[in-house]
């Protein structure tokens, strides 16, 4: 069965783009496009997609409206945020709004359709130049681990290693193929992790990883 996609930009050639790659593969779908935040929005209600791909600025409703309401609403599509992120302060929204993947417009076409599949698994992704802008900006910390780093007395060694590569940016499946273990053991630590770490969600523990200094903003 094929992931069902509905595409949301504004740019017509960014579309396309994306349907012409998306098209050539026999598990993935584009069933929808939209132009503007609400008409992501009823897409989505109305074709059921799996994975929403969209765009922060568009006229009208933005991403990041269209992204709150489709995640906060009765359909369980996924939406992977597509943005140019440096000139782009609006991503921090979309992380609040409940998007489950952040990606650069700028990253090589197959990749994208690579995040889709990841987001349709019921997996997140953060890209390791989104986590490092993360680190920096969202979080509000200096560019470089304090000396006195954070200590994490409750976080066993395995699950240390577990943070310190999603702090990194890796998905459940790259933790999976990294360490050896199968996604859903993956997926087990993730869930200790938030609950040791009084976390709320994948983000917090990006910043959690780079307060104890497993992590730092300009890379591993």
């Amino acid at each position: 069965m094929s992931v069902r996609v509905v595409l949301a930009d504004d740019q017509p050639l960014v579309r396309a783009a994306l349907n012409m790659v998306i098209t050539g593969t026999p598990d993935v779908e584009v069933v929808g496009e939209a132009g503007t935040g609400a008409e992501a929005v009823r897409l989505t209600a109305e074709l059921r997609p799996d994975v929403v791909v969209m765009d922060i600025r568009m006229p009208g409703m933005d991403g990041i409206e269209a992204t709150s309401l489709i995640t906060g609403g009765p359909t369980t599509a996924q939406v992977v945020v597509l943005t140019t992120f440096d000139d782009d302060e609006y991503v921090y929204g979309a992380l609040r709004a409940g998007a489950s993947g952040f990606l650069v417009k700028d990253m090589a076409l197959d990749g994208i359709l690579a995040a889709i599949r990841v987001v349709a698994a019921g997996d997140a992704l953060i890209s390791p130049s989104v986590t490092r802008r993360l680190i920096r900006d969202f979080a509000g910390i200096p560019a470089a681990p304090s000396a006195a780093a954070k200590p994490l007395p409750a976080v066993t060694e395995r699950e240390r290693e577990v943070l310190t590569l999603v702090g990194s940016g890796l998905s459940n499946t790259e933790i999976a193929e990294r360490l050896n273990i199968s996604v859903a053991t993956a997926k087990t630590y993730l869930s200790r992790l938030l609950a040791k770490l009084d976390a709320r969600d994948r983000v917090r523990l990006v910043i959690i990883a780079y307060e104890a200094g497993l992590v730092s903003a300009t890379g591993r």
